[in-house]
């Protein structure tokens, strides 16, 4: 189902039992799904989790887990995004290597809020604040639809509000610029004690921080019943490394799953907790799996993902969507006048 060629942390994660731990090892592991002309996210050299301190790290959250689960809180109920934000926030302050600053970082200009910054951190023995913006998102592409085969706005949320080439574009253009207004300058001097105090706006244009990007989530690629279907391209600037999984539509279940070998187990997902995939014991047997796809798609129900684990214990990813999705699609971006 999977390219071979692709580490996949769903399955390194077999260690930890802790459902915060686990998420946060996700967050470790996975590979951003897009290459920016921004750098993108803070890799283990930076954090100080490279050469396996990434296990010895959640080998200690795991024996003391109340730090993390006091941080993250009640983001555990909250939207996806939020939740993500916490982990990241928590990664950031947690870990050996960088020392987080700041977060949701407002602004603003005569009172009009320009934006917000996701995070500011710095990294140790290093002076330079860096700005993180994170977004973790989940998108199925479409063998048809706008642009060519490999246009990012043939890939849709399940909920079709957006696409990646509209995050994308938001991110280039608002989010990721914010930095290098002087305003930004100044709302970041608020929270570094080492930086010269006193400047003026101007006097903070020459004020240079850091940027990152980190965009992990699932590109899930159109399931083919036919081997014969020719197959989508990887969004463009998709990382080689993006996890990937497949979808289909309800009535395809049948056949997807007479493919499936009989030992098969699987588990149907709920947000915020779409990242780290359930214990090998919570996984259930395909036929509730069956009872439960039908009797959702009965009411013709939101798309759903599901996590698969086969007889080699390897995870599959896998969105199956009602008969009549996409009902509409988001449209592509504006055309922006600028670059950076």
């Amino acid at each position: 189902m999977d390219d071979d060629s692709v580490v996949n942390p769903d399955g390194m994660l077999n260690t930890w039992r802790h459902p915060l731990v686990r998420d946060l090892g996700w967050l470790c592991l996975i590979a951003d799904l897009l290459r920016m002309p921004c750098p993108g996210r803070p890799g283990l050299d930076e954090l100080g989790l490279s050469n396996g301190g990434w296990r010895d790290y959640l080998d200690r959250l795991e024996a003391a887990p109340q730090a993390l689960e006091d941080w993250v809180g009640g983001a555990m109920n909250a939207r996806l995004g939020h939740y993500h934000e916490r982990l990241w926030q928590f990664l950031l302050e947690s870990s050996p290597n960088t020392r987080l600053l700041a977060h949701n970082l407002a602004v603003m200009r005569e009172r009009r809020t320009l934006g917000e910054l996701d995070m500011v951190y710095r990294q140790a023995g290093r002076q330079q604040p860096i700005h993180l913006e994170v977004a973790i998102k989940f998108y199925l592409g479409l063998t048809e639809g706008p642009g060519e085969a490999t246009d990012q706005a043939r890939w849709v949320g399940p909920g079709c509000a957006d696409s990646l080439a509209g995050k994308r574009s938001h991110l280039f253009h608002h989010q990721l610029p914010l930095i290098d207004t002087p305003e930004a300058r100044l709302a970041v001097n608020a929270f570094t004690s080492d930086m010269p105090s006193g400047l003026n706006a101007t006097e903070h244009e020459e004020i240079r921080l850091g940027q990152r990007m980190a965009m992990p989530g699932v590109l899930f690629y159109p399931w083919r019943r036919d081997a014969d279907q020719p197959s989508l391209p990887p969004p463009v600037e998709a990382t080689h490394e993006h996890l990937r999984g497949h979808w289909l539509a309800w009535h395809d279940w049948p056949a997807f799953r007479a493919g499936l070998t009989a030992d098969t187990r699987g588990a149907w997902l709920h947000k915020p907790h779409w990242l780290a995939p359930p214990l090998p014991e919570q996984l259930r047997p395909l036929k509730e799996v069956d009872a439960y796809l039908a009797k959702r798609f009965a009411t013709g129900a939101a798309p759903l993902p599901l996590v698969l684990q086969d007889e080699d214990d390897r995870w599959h990813r896998l969105f199956v969507v009602g008969d009549d999705w996409p009902r509409r699609l988001p449209l592509p971006p504006a055309p922006v006048a600028f670059t950076r």
